[in-house]
């Protein structure tokens, strides 16, 4: 089975993970079963000095589970960022992955644009990305996509619910 994906993507500072926010509540309302990804370009560090799973990754396991009656958590090192695709094997027990980022994968996109933040959008703008499925604005644009109201989550939980849920 594959895994259904859509990647939000916007220039630092749109509002992505606000948005992402609202629309992982109004999705859960509806009953899914919600994945995200976020993608980071800096080193972050989940485990902590003093922890015993610090202390068994510092001693130098390479992956390292932690698992509790709520939740798990993985520590896994790797030389290089895994591709996307392989980001989402993990995945494959939720209905749709919300990622945050990864504007140069070939994930379905919906981009984020805030009109004071910038006048250019990242996938019809220089380049003209194919994966594009629609643009989330706080002002109207002509596009080749549906464009939707970036302050309206629920307008963008429902694209999202039409498009891959149903």
């Amino acid at each position: 089975m594959e895994v259904k994906a859509v990647s939000f993507v916007a220039k630092s500072g749109t509002g992505k993970t606000t948005l992402l926010e609202k629309v992982i509540v109004l999705l859960k309302e509806r009953g899914y079963r919600i994945g995200v990804i976020k993608h980071d370009a800096h080193r972050f560090e989940i485990d902590h000095p003093g922890k015993d799973s610090y202390r068994l990754t510092a001693a130098g396991a390479d992956t390292m589970l932690i698992s509790s009656p709520e939740k798990l958590a993985m520590v896994k090192k790797h030389a290089a960022s895994p591709p996307l695709e392989e980001l989402l094997d993990y995945f494959r027990d939720m209905d749709i992955v919300l990622t945050e980022g990864f504007k140069k994968s070939a994930l379905p996109k919906i981009e984020l644009h805030r009109r004071e933040r910038s006048a250019a959008l990242l996938c019809r703008g220089e380049e003209h990305d194919p994966a594009l499925i629609a643009v989330a604005s706080d002002e109207p644009l002509e596009l080749d996509v549906p464009v939707l109201d970036l302050n309206d989550a629920a307008q963008v939980a429902s694209f999202i619910e039409e498009r891959f849920l149903r």
